[in-house]
């Protein structure tokens, strides 16, 4: 068995190396691509297949097309070689390779790695909620949940509905008596220039009054004066004609 084993590994090409392969299979998962030189076969995922969201793989390939692979990944399991291959990272039109130095092939075999399965234990968010992260000081993580670069933006928890439905009727509740006390000012404003015109006006009315008295004492005097001088114009008459 290990002799076997041996070429088998042997047969296999260098990990990251890009070559042309031809569908095999086509499942709902992936894709199922021969590899040249060895009996081997190797799996494409529809999550390696584009960039772009796969759901159904046999739209991205049939069973006879070609296309180019880069071997991403090599596993072995109940004494059988698993080979990992990715068309994403490669241009399907010429074979170059779209990710030379492995970061993005590295960045998805980190996530597979950390992804735990936490469905059968209990979540308490007070434990998580009130903890403050010894690394950027923001509350709501734990220091090796924390994302945060090195003199980067720092980030805080969202706050949830409710407190942000309380700030939103706290702020209505001070905007309606702000809105009432500005209500109440300009009644009083309103109030003020009501008083002083009618003020203005007696003003007005008591001098336009005065000055009717006075011009009609004016009239009186000279109707006086006039039949003042009339009855001496008549006396003077009377004695001349009885002279």
């Amino acid at each position: 068995m290990n002799p076997g084993r041996r070429e088998s590994l042997d047969d296999l090409p260098d990990l990251y190396t890009i070559f042309r392969g031809e569908v095999v299979t086509v499942t709902e998962y992936g894709a199922f691509i021969k590899i040249p030189g060895c009996r081997k076969q190797g799996l494409v995922h529809r999550t390696h297949m584009s960039s772009c969201r796969v759901d159904k793989p046999s739209e991205i390939v049939d069973v006879g097309d070609k296309v180019w692979v880069k071997l991403i990944g090599r596993e072995m399991k109940n004494d059988k070689v698993k080979l990992s291959l990715s068309m994403k990272v490669v241009n399907q039109g010429t074979g170059k390779d779209l990710d030379p130095n492995n970061i993005i092939t590295d960045q998805e075999e980190r996530r597979k790695r950390t992804f735990k399965d936490y469905t059968g234990q209990k979540i308490t968010l007070e434990a998580v909620l009130n903890t403050t992260c010894k690394k950027c000081g923001c509350r709501g993580h734990f220091a090796k949940d924390c994302f945060m670069q090195p003199g980067g933006t720092k980030y805080s928890l969202v706050p949830e509905e409710e407190e942000e439905e309380e700030e939103a009727a706290a702020a209505e509740v001070k905007g309606g008596e702000k809105s009432v006390h500005t209500e109440k000012s300009s009644r009083k404003r309103k109030k003020e220039k009501k008083k002083k015109k009618k003020l203005k006006s007696k003003k007005e009315s008591s001098s336009s009054s005065s000055d009717s008295d006075s011009e009609g004492q004016t009239a009186s005097k000279k109707a006086r004066h006039l039949a003042k001088e009339s009855k001496r114009k008549t006396k003077k008459h009377r004695k001349k004609h009885q002279e």
